[in-house]
């Protein structure tokens, strides 16, 4: 099968390769070294991949902490099940499906890919491949930090940094639709992106006051750093400020920070692509590519706005 592979860490994504890689085997599956109990192999139609898993370890060695380079990146799937393994509930053969795999194993840029069934949810098949795989880092990053953390509530004040992009857009949507009132912040450009996704304001962090929009409930944050530091003051009391960015060196001196790690959750899975179905909810998508250009995508000169979809099958 055809796959992107990375063996350099220092090289980033311009050390990314397509090349011919063994394909998983359907038959016997459950004896496949490196497969278990539970697995399913998918034939990839639609692929994500998050912009900084090249610096994550698991991108290259696994649990024991061994090099298991070259690696294939990529978390996010969308497509269908052709082989299952002993002890495989809750999904079929021919199955249209989408979810995360697992961070220390060989992932979804790729023709097929072996992915622990529990991590995967059917895909209606009036969601098409593409918007399913953009949906799953996005929408379980944004659904976990808001209500699993955040424990978000309608008539709460959100402030979404990041407003623009593929996860703080699914923030914003998601906070609206339960009811919260939402600032989102960025850059100047991505101003109307944001208030296109539901924000009530934006604040622009390269020439607005982020101190000048008062207290909030909530704050997610996808940077960490300075702007993380700054944000912990806007929070009130009772309050929760939740990142993706790692530990906050500063914390709300009477409310809440979390830092969490996304994990795959079925039944969240099921929740957002069904916002999306009815219409409630949308995806952003910057760029579709195949997987024969990933690399070129991946590489990009000009600045992509919207999370880049690789589309393995016609």
């Amino acid at each position: 099968m055809k796959a992107i592979v990375v063996t350099d860490q220092a090289a980033g994504t311009a050390g990314m390769k397509l090349v011919e890689r063994p394909e998983p085997p359907a038959a016997r599956l459950a004896g496949l070294s490196g497969a278990s109990y539970g697995d399913v192999v998918v034939e990839v139609h639609a692929s994500g991949f998050t912009w900084d898993e090249l610096e994550w370890p698991s991108t290259w060695t696994d649990r024991l902490g061994r090099d298991r380079t070259p690696s294939i990146p990529g978390h996010e799937v969308a497509g269908v099940v052709t082989a299952l393994s002993y002890g495989t509930t809750g999904l079929s053969v021919g199955q249209r499906v989408f979810g995360l795999t697992d961070w220390t194993r060989d992932g979804t840029l790729a023709e097929y890919v072996v992915v622990e069934a529990r991590n995967l949810a059917p895909l209606p098949g009036e969601v098409d491949f593409t918007v399913g795989a953009s949906l799953v880092m996005s929408g379980l990053t944004a659904w976990q930090g808001l209500f699993d953390h955040g424990r978000l509530r309608a008539g709460q004040t959100v402030l979404v940094h990041g407003a623009a992009g593929a996860v703080g857009s699914m923030a914003t949507q998601l906070a609206r639709e339960a009811g919260a009132y939402v600032i989102g912040t960025g850059r100047a450009g991505g101003r109307q992106t944001a208030l296109d996704f539901g924000a009530q304001e934006f604040v622009d962090l390269e020439n607005d006051s982020l101190e000048d929009i008062g207290g909030v409930d909530l704050v997610f944050d996808v940077f960490g750093g300075d702007l993380g530091k700054r944000s912990v003051g806007l929070v009130r009391a009772g309050g929760t400020l939740v990142t993706v960015a790692g530990p906050p060196e500063v914390r709300p001196a009477n409310g809440t920070a979390v830092d969490f790690v996304v994990v795959p959750d079925r039944a969240q899975l099921s929740e957002i692509v069904r916002r999306v179905r009815d219409g409630r909810v949308r995806t952003n998508i910057g760029n579709i590519a195949t997987l024969d250009d990933a690399v070129a995508a991946f590489n990009a000169t000009e600045r992509i706005k919207g999370k880049t979809i690789i589309r393995v099958r016609p």
